[in-house]
């Protein structure tokens, strides 16, 4: 059985080498792939897993099928001790980017890039301005709040990591609310930025300790200030996020120009990405 923790030294030459097995098997370039979890918000603990997100293009052939409505438009690898690697074909992605959806923009911000092909990120990134719908996002983030609250923060004992998992997106909502633009990955930016040194702030960075150091962290005595700043900011928020700039109707023309362009360009170019661990 593979082993519950990755020396980060390691990890990166391990992650590539997954990913170009599977451009091998799969026949496809992966043009992106970056982190998601925690270990790009900041509070993995050693043996977080790596949670692997790419972007991939197959042949030009491949999109040219009657049946292509039916075909799988992503590639999932079976979960392999701490590494969850996983992906979607570049037709979705700039689906999804229509639809504005939060865990796109977050890959494409994650401050861990495994791949890029050059110029790959910055075109999808040039594109965010007209397909990031804040109103969208914050009602994702506060769906994700309420329903982590729900399941490990009720009674007297608590799972404690979810503290996390339920603060980061409120902060989340609230950086959205503050207009500030997307949400950033780093869970410590959001908390630096929207909430004052003081008893909250120093009970985050507690758990945060605690969290990054491979503390267990699974079920124990609630945490009265964590509890109840978020029931109070759930209670702010029953009726759903500040009123929001409405969000344009999406025209598909620049994504569809960014999918041929990136179709023709991996067809046509030898691979030319960029890597780092």
């Amino acid at each position: 059985m593979p082993e519950r923790r990755i020396e980060p030294d390691a990890a990166g030459a391990i992650i590539l080498e997954r990913l170009a097995a599977i451009e091998q098997t799969e026949a496809v370039r992966i043009l992106y792939a970056c982190e998601s979890g925690s270990r790009a918000w900041g509070f993995a603990s050693p043996d977080s897993d790596y949670d692997v997100r790419f972007i991939y293009v197959r042949p030009r052939d491949w999109y040219l099928s009657i049946d292509l409505a039916h075909r799988r438009d992503v590639i999932e690898r079976p979960i392999e001790g701490v590494l969850d690697i996983n992906g979607w074909d570049l037709r979705k992605a700039l689906q999804l980017m229509r639809k504005s959806n939060p865990p796109l923009f977050e890959w494409l911000h994650s401050p861990r890039v495994y791949r890029a092909q050059a110029g790959f990120r910055e075109a999808m990134a040039a594109l965010t301005p007209a397909y990031y719908s804040p109103t969208g996002c914050a009602w994702h983030y506060l769906h994700m709040a309420r329903g982590n609250d729900r399941d490990y923060l009720h009674g007297d004992r608590v799972r404690l990591k979810k503290y996390l998992y339920v603060l980061r997106p409120l902060l989340a909502v609230r950086w959205l609310e503050s207009r500030r633009g997307v949400v950033p990955m780093p869970f410590r930016e959001l908390v630096e930025t929207l909430i004052p040194p003081g008893e909250l702030r120093d009970a985050i960075e507690r758990l945060l300790r605690l969290k990054q150091g491979g503390e267990e962290l699974a079920w124990g005595p609630r945490i009265p200030v964590l509890s109840d700043w978020i029931k109070a900011e759930l209670a702010r928020l029953a009726a759903g996020p500040a009123a929001l700039a409405p969000a344009a109707k999406p025209d598909p023309e620049p994504l569809d120009a960014v999918f041929r362009a990136w179709l023709a360009e991996a067809t046509a170019a030898p691979h030319q990405s960029s890597s780092c661990g």
